[in-house]
């Protein structure tokens, strides 16, 4: 297994951008390794690979680094290389599935973090916070072997449309005759985006990235009519992008491999957006009086053209609302991915401990009860990670408000709604088991680690007074046998992404692995 070092620039920025980059990409890697396949070794911080028999060591707390492997002559070092030829190895042993394509997945991440870090030595920040914390997500998500994957194209294809790099473009508008129309809920917005088309045609914006990748869609019915006025910022998913002229959010298909899915606006998804919002409006009907309610950016529809027969799914667009609709006077709207991860702006930066406590119970009151109520009162399960949660903060950065976003991650209880069946209707184990993860796991898990890894004496009572919370829920609620199942359990679940992409599972399987439950560490 060879290293990769002495590819590496003598000395300045490209050098450190790759070194960072580097250092992302193992910790990304060994995050999954970790969580999803090692067992705890004979020695504190060690870990068994079981299939290879393979013993490794990292140091970092909240992120894993600097991996060791064990050998007849000592400890040795794992530069990236060597640790993704030992991963492959192990699942290779463990699945009996190869998997060729994933280790030049995530060396194209690391490449394309570094082309991040260095863009954004030069880039200049958005002014505003809410963006700032959209475009922060550098490392990408935290426990995917490949976060940074733009589908194995270079720097030329997607830098200029990256939210890491602080881009903003405009949005070639097309027009589009009736016949190859496609509509859904109301899209009307978008005509205000230019001026008419005439022609009877209907004004559709497009992602200049999707259009390349399109071929351009010259020779074909579609009218190029220009581009938007507004300028767009794209936001931490890359397809969705930001209008801030306009207060409009559009969510577009994106025809590249992000994370585990190809970023395609499905018809199944497109089609069962009105019936999702109408739910989700009713989602927190019934709160009660204590409870703070949230607000929802509701995706009112969608516009397409048709092209080849694809019903719409390549140039489909769906109309989010914006923020200021919603975010109450005086709050600033943030991601809570953002404020896991860190930027300029943060309001966890400079909070003594107690300032802190307050921060967290405050965030716990506005996202916790709502997302839970949901669920056990009206049988929507909402996708509730750290991307599609905002949390609108006071002058003080305390959190006074919650908004949740992306009705295309929504899932709905068979159970509770009969009436309904196909994409995202689900059953309650699966409901359950995907909340959990999302809203423990993938959000206040993280969250929780920003807080502590400021005030590392505050982690136990972190989690203490999520635990109050959710028997609060409890108590609203009739005691209900899933929060005390998970108020007792000793584990909750973790999406296995590692294992999802070495198998080349479906973009929206769902497999989980166990991990220590923080809920269940305050029994009495």
């Amino acid at each position: 297994m060879a290293s990769t070092d002495g590819l590496l620039p003598p000395s300045g920025p490209e050098r450190d951008a790759s070194v960072g980059a580097t250092a992302l990409a193992v910790t990304a890697l060994l995050n999954c390794l970790l969580r999803e396949v090692a067992h705890p070794g004979p020695d504190p911080a060690t870990f068994v690979l079981p299939a290879t028999d393979h013993v490794l060591r990292a140091g970092g707390e909240r992120f894993p680094a600097d991996p060791e492997l064990r050998t007849s002559g000592g400890w040795r070092p794992l530069p990236l290389d060597d640790l993704i030829a030992l991963t492959s190895a192990e699942l290779r042993a463990a699945t009996g599935v190869a998997n060729d394509a994933l280790p030049d997945e995530i060396r194209h991440s690391r490449d394309v973090t570094a082309a991040l870090l260095a863009a954004r030595r030069t880039a200049t920040p958005p002014t505003d916070p809410f963006l700032r914390s959209e475009q922060a997500l550098v490392a990408g998500h935290r426990y995917h072997p490949a976060p940074k994957a733009r589908g194995g194209a270079g720097p030329e294809e997607w830098l200029r449309y990256s939210p890491e790099a602080h881009a903003s473009f405009t949005l070639p508008l097309l027009g589009v005759p009736a016949e190859v129309l496609v509509e859904e809920g109301d899209a009307s917005v978008l005509d205000r985006l230019g001026p008419p088309p005439g022609d009877g045609l209907a004004l559709l914006p497009a992602h200049p990235w999707q259009v390349e990748l399109l071929g351009g869609l010259r020779g074909g019915p579609l009218r190029h009519l220009g581009a938007t006025t507004a300028t767009a910022a794209p936001t931490s998913s890359v397809r969705t992008v930001y209008l801030p002229e306009a207060d409009l959010f559009c969510k577009f298909s994106l025809d590249v491999r992000i994370t585990n899915d190809v970023r395609r606006l499905w018809l199944h998804d497109l089609h069962r957006l009105g019936a999702v919002a109408d739910l989700v409006d009713g989602a927190f009907d019934g709160l009660p009086e204590h409870v703070p309610r949230p607000a929802v950016l509701r995706d009112r529809g969608y516009r397409s053209a048709e092209l080849g027969g694809d019903g719409g799914e390549g140039l489909a667009v769906i109309v989010r609302d914006g923020l200021r609709r919603h975010v109450r006077p005086g709050l600033t709207a943030l991601m809570a991915a953002g404020i896991s991860e860190g930027f300029p702006g943060n309001p966890l930066d400079g909070l003594d401990e107690d300032r802190s406590l307050l921060w967290w119970e405050r965030y716990l009151e506005h996202v916790v009860p709502p997302v839970l109520h949901a669920y056990l009162r009206h049988g929507v399960v909402l996708e509730c990670h750290l991307q599609n949660v905002l949390v609108a903060v006071d002058a003080h950065g305390i959190p006074a408000q919650a908004l949740f976003r992306d009705h295309e991650g929504v899932r709905i209880l068979a159970e509770r709604h009969p009436e309904l069946s196909g994409a995202g209707v689900v059953s309650r184990s699966y409901g359950w088991e995907r909340l959990v993860y999302c809203l423990v796991t993938n959000n206040l898990c993280e969250l929780a680690g920003a807080v502590a890894g400021r005030h590392p004496r505050l982690r136990e009572e972190l989690w203490a007074r999520a635990r109050t919370v959710f028997k609060g829920v409890g108590r609203d609620h009739g005691d209900p046998a899933e929060l005390r199942a998970l108020l007792s359990d000793a584990h909750v679940p973790a999406k296995a992404n590692l294992l999802l992409r070495w198998t080349d599972a479906a973009g929206e399987a769902m497999r989980c692995v166990p991990v220590s439950n923080p809920l269940r560490l305050f029994t009495a």
